[in-house]
């Protein structure tokens, strides 16, 4: 369960804006990375935990969360974050610069996206020099940090309602129910009929040649 610890010593050290960043969308086979940074109240980060708001227990890893639970704590995050930031990097993106630098400059466009500039970052595993701004990179970070994990909701769902959207754009894959990632009913849809434009080149079964190309 994600905890204040690490942002209630950031502010004892002089950082008062924290904002959790990560992402969503690393591994898929179609389909941009997504990134998100949330900056929460401070004044939350000084609270005992047993004396926080009742929202937040909703707030946790994106990916142990059903899709109705994020939208609920979605909803709370938009409510009472001082500022939410969105970064894309496209398939296109991703297959030219590669899922790793790709992955950093959906980052980065997020913190760039905040209404405010935060002193601190606590991100996800990836290190953002590139910001300028102080930064801890954690591992299992939105386990740990109620900011990252506040981003990791912000992403997930940002990304989920893409990949519906990509469904309707391209039919017949499925996008709206596995969102791109490699399950047995995509690997089928794409023998089927080939990668459409936001299938990621670089990825296999894709880069292999083991599907044929569709435009369009």
């Amino acid at each position: 369960m994600p905890s204040f610890e690490l942002e209630q010593g950031l502010r004892s050290r002089g950082f008062p804006l924290v904002a959790g960043v990560d992402e969503a969308g690393r591994g898929p086979l179609a389909g941009p990375v997504v990134a998100a940074a949330v900056v929460l109240p401070s004044g939350l980060f000084a609270r005992h935990q047993s004396a926080l708001p009742i929202w937040l227990g909703l707030v946790d890893d994106s990916k142990l969360l059903t899709p109705n639970q994020r939208q609920a704590a979605l909803e709370h995050i938009r409510v009472h974050a001082i500022a939410i930031g969105v970064g894309i990097a496209s398939a296109l993106e991703i297959d030219t610069d590669g899922i790793v630098p790709a992955n950093s400059k959906a980052m980065q466009r997020a913190v760039a996206a905040l209404d405010v500039v935060p002193d601190h970052l606590v991100v996800d595993f990836v290190k953002l020099p590139e910001c300028g701004i102080p930064f801890e990179a954690l591992v299992h970070g939105d386990s740990i940090s109620y900011s990252i994990a506040a981003a990791s909701i912000v992403a997930k769902v940002t990304r989920d309602g893409m990949m519906e959207e990509a469904d309707a754009r391209y039919p017949g894959y499925g996008f709206a129910r596995h969102k791109g990632y490699a399950t047995l009913e995509h690997r089928r849809r794409l023998e089927l009929l080939g990668p459409c434009p936001i299938h990621r080149r670089s990825f296999a079964p894709i880069r292999t040649g083991a599907v044929m190309s569709r435009e369009g």
